[in-house]
């Protein structure tokens, strides 16, 4: 009967790492769009921007195209902005070497060094003592930013790494793409440096499909950054108003539209995703407290196998991107439990890898980074994640509990 049961779940059963339910309330903020006629960045973009910086704390937000493109538009608009005299092409940031890929990308994309530096084994954010290390070590002046990234929703501590900048006369800019709600003393992470990115990816905490966004109090940079997403074009405003005859430049010569002050991107939102992400807004409390409850349970369920799995370590300030798991017992391949949870419809995935040492498209870095980084490299080696996404049921995490304590007992006996 127990073969027949497990045989059953391992065909038709499916948890993914994120969902997105397409309810009524999403539905009709689609048709809004459809009905009003205009799905290229409007009204709803606009909207988003408004309730997100009221959401995270700040001024101004700028919604963009992706995550990815969100941080490379924000280093450009540093690396344009002549206030910030020591960012300029070539000099070095300071940043994570365990995080998704496109972080790493957009500095290299945007003509800086990444220059990484070892993480906290548990929470993943980086050691503040390394930084200031490498920065007594180095020639300060090939330094321009700190780029910690708030990983799994884990927050790095920001006020140790705001006193190291302020100290060598750093920029902090934060990746927070993994972190939409997480707490440091009240405030969201987003706002507390200079700039910082997020991404609305289908499996991130708020979700739209795809979009992005950077959060600011510096009014300069914002007006910056909505000319850098929109090819460099002189337009800064809130929501164009030039086809109502009301633009602010309508009796200049030239239409600010197609004059461009900068090379820049087409890094424009749809009004589709802004008005998924609008919804979602007014979900973020329900999606924080349901992912949090999923972690605190799976961690009491799966408490007995602590010997062999670091759990992630729980806080109710913690908006969880998902469950990661780190493997301590080097008996315990993480192939085979992937491949186990995965042949039982648990979907899992690695924890990205530590990238100047295990990703092949760094590997120019490797020998440079070759036992410098022993937990960012312990956690690539054995590290992944599972879903704690808010539409998991109780029945669902018995499940993943359940599959787990078979594994262990095919394993150990």
């Amino acid at each position: 009967m127990r073969t027949t049961q497990m045989k059953k779940e391992k065909t038709s059963r499916r948890i993914c790492v994120g969902d997105f339910r397409i309810e009524d309330e999403e539905r009709r903020a689609i048709n809004d769009v459809l009905d009003n006629g205009r799905i290229s960045e409007w009204k709803r973009v606009s909207e988003f921007e408004k309730l997100f910086a009221e959401y995270i704390g700040v001024k101004f937000s700028i919604a963009v195209s992706s995550g990815t493109s969100a941080i490379l538009a924000g280093l450009y608009a540093l690396l344009l902005d002549e206030r910030y005299v020591n960012v300029k092409k070539g000099s070095k940031v300071i940043t994570s070497p365990v995080t998704y890929v496109a972080t790493v990308n957009a500095i290299v994309l945007a003509g800086f060094e990444p220059v990484f530096v070892d993480i906290d084994p548990y929470t993943f954010d980086l050691i503040p003592d390394a930084i200031e290390n490498i920065l007594k070590d180095g020639a300060v002046g090939d330094y321009s930013i700190i780029l910690p990234v708030h990983l799994m929703g884990y927050p790095n501590n920001m006020k140790k790494i705001n006193e190291i900048a302020n100290k060598y006369g750093l920029i902090v800019f934060e990746d927070s793409a993994q972190a939409h709600g997480t707490l440091i003393d009240g405030k969201r992470t987003g706002s507390f440096s200079i700039l910082s990115d997020f991404s609305f990816y289908i499996a991130h905490n708020i979700q739209a499909g795809e979009m992005g966004a950077l959060t600011t109090d510096d009014e300069r940079l914002w007006k910056l950054l909505k000319k850098i997403k929109s090819n460099g074009r002189r337009c800064d405003c809130q929501i164009c108003i030039r086809p109502n005859g009301k633009c602010p430049r309508k009796d200049e010569e030239d239409d600010p539209r197609f004059i461009h002050e900068y090379i820049g991107y087409n890094f424009k939102a749809m009004e589709f995703q802004a008005a998924l992400a609008i919804v979602q807004l007014k979900k973020a409390d329900w999606i924080f407290n349901k992912r949090s409850q999923n972690v605190r349970y799976l961690n009491e369920k799966l408490a007995t196998f602590g010997d062999m799995l670091q759990l992630p370590r729980y806080s109710e300030d913690v908006s969880y991107l998902a469950y990661p798991i780190i493997i301590k017992n080097n008996m315990l391949p993480r192939k085979k439990l992937m491949s186990f949870l995965e042949s039982y419809g648990i979907e899992t995935r690695p924890l990205f890898g530590c990238i100047p040492t295990q990703q092949p498209a760094f590997s120019y870095l490797r020998e440079h980074y070759k036992d410098k980084l022993y937990n960012a490299e312990r956690i690539g080696n054995n590290g992944f994640y599972i879903g704690c996404h808010q539409y998991l049921t109780t029945d669902d995490l018995d499940y993943i509990v359940k599959i787990f304590y078979n594994f262990m007992a095919n394993i150990y006996g």
